[in-house]
């Protein structure tokens, strides 16, 4: 068992580390149902990869079954780790099937190993356990993972903040219309109003044709483009060839863009 997580812990290490650096995984290549299902809003969580949670997991499921060799009583522990993590490889493999309509090997890798490592545990229960502790040993496991999914479910549907939940038609088309426009939105990530820019578009905020002008912070050099662009003020866009300085809501970039958007949408729906 302690191969399968330390194998767990490798590969979701691997698709920390791409997702960090912005690559693609090996033999995932661009628009293939991997890479759908690896750039999809579901493969980031609380703005970390969702691979890295899956990292955590298996190192204390890893750290719990060395343990388990000396002390019989982590099993219950590690039988709760095993058993969130493969309630969550569920939940996820579910959305990719019926959200997504895409698979992910690296994914059904990993929602292989959890499933294993659950079944292996449950059936190699420490022998001085009695026959009748099934009913204290699985309730916590049991209502640990239904609570964790059900959290996810809500973190995903836009419950505890709009920018999780599901995309906006009419915010995504014009998200997408501004690129398209060749339109530029100029700002930096520890500016606030450009954050509230951002929180305009909700769950569509990443199509925006952003342009961070200080990757390096208030005291780093500013990016080269927003220097030759002479960007002095955060947030600036350039639509149409204009400069506009400052916040501008989702009416006025449509209005400056000349989007129309799609029939029957409003920025509310």
């Amino acid at each position: 068992m302690l191969g399968l997580a330390v194998t767990g812990i490798a590969l979701t290490a691997y698709l920390t580390l791409v997702a960090w650096f912005g690559e693609r995984p090996a033999f995932c290549g661009a628009e293939s149902e991997c890479d759908l299902v690896q750039q999809s809003r579901w493969s980031v969580l609380l703005g970390v990869p969702i691979a890295f949670w899956g990292l955590l997991t298996y190192a204390l499921l890893a750290r719990l079954l060395w343990r388990l060799r000396t002390r019989p009583a982590s099993w219950q522990l590690a039988l709760t780790v095993a058993g969130i993590g493969a309630a969550v490889s569920w939940y996820l493999t579910v959305v990719s099937v019926l959200d997504i309509e895409a698979t992910c090997t690296y994914c059904l890798i990993s929602f292989a190993i959890m499933n294993v490592l659950l079944v292996l545990l449950l059936v190699r229960r420490p022998a001085h356990m009695p026959e009748h502790a099934w009913e204290k040993s699985l309730p916590v496991p049991v209502f640990s993972s239904v609570l964790v999914v059900a959290l996810l479910f809500m973190h995903f549907s836009g419950f505890f903040h709009p920018a999780a939940g599901p995309e906006k038609p009419y915010l995504k088309a014009l998200a997408m219309h501004l690129r398209d426009a060749d339109a530029r939105f100029y700002g930096a990530y520890w500016c606030p109003t450009c954050q509230k820019q951002k929180e305009m578009f909700e769950a569509s905020a990443y199509r925006l044709p952003y342009v961070e002008c200080s990757p390096d912070g208030r005291t780093g050099p500013m990016n080269f483009t927003c220097v030759a662009n002479e960007v002095k003020d955060y947030p600036t866009w350039v639509i149409g060839g204009r400069r506009h300085v400052g916040l501008l809501d989702v009416d006025r970039l449509a209005t400056l863009s000349g989007f129309e958007g799609p029939a029957g949408t409003t920025p509310e729906n």
